[in-house]
């Protein structure tokens, strides 16, 4: 999350970044032009309270809301935004091959390395799936086959 800061040890042009895990964003202290919403928990009425008048919320990624699309928060930004100042989109990634192909080489340099919080075996994805909705996962979780 981040939002222009003026005064002493701003930087101009640049944003000032929080950590949602320590800091609210929709606290009230700040209002953002943009917010980038990849995990797919705030409500939108709370993402719009943090915005500017004109402000921007891109929602990107699944959301486990219990539907077969896991995508209902951002159909209904989707359908909500041409009433509003405010802009509600959403941003569905595009996967090629050369983009895998060029994280392969990546990973198998070394270059990049997954931030993996927790290797489950099959039998406990229950558990897996339990500690990542709890929000308990600081990186991804894998499961073992």
């Amino acid at each position: 999350m981040q939002h222009r800061e003026s005064g002493p040890g701003a930087i101009p042009g640049r944003g000032h970044v929080i950590d949602y895990t320590q800091d609210d964003f929709a606290d009230g202290a700040h209002r953002y032009d943009l917010i980038i919403d990849i995990a797919g928990n705030p409500a939108l009425s709370r993402l719009r309270r943090a915005l500017t008048p004109a402000g921007t919320t891109v929602l990107t990624g699944g959301e486990d809301g219990g539907n077969v699309t896991g995508m209902r928060r951002q159909f209904r930004a989707l359908a909500l935004s041409p009433f509003l100042h405010q802009r509600l989109t959403m941003l569905t990634p595009r996967q090629r091959a050369s983009d895998l192909e060029r994280l392969t080489e990546f990973l198998e340099a070394g270059t990049v390395t997954p931030n993996i919080s927790a290797t489950y075996p099959l039998d406990h994805v229950r558990q897996a799936m339990s500690q990542l909705a709890a929000g308990q996962a600081r990186g991804k979780i894998a499961i073992t086959i």
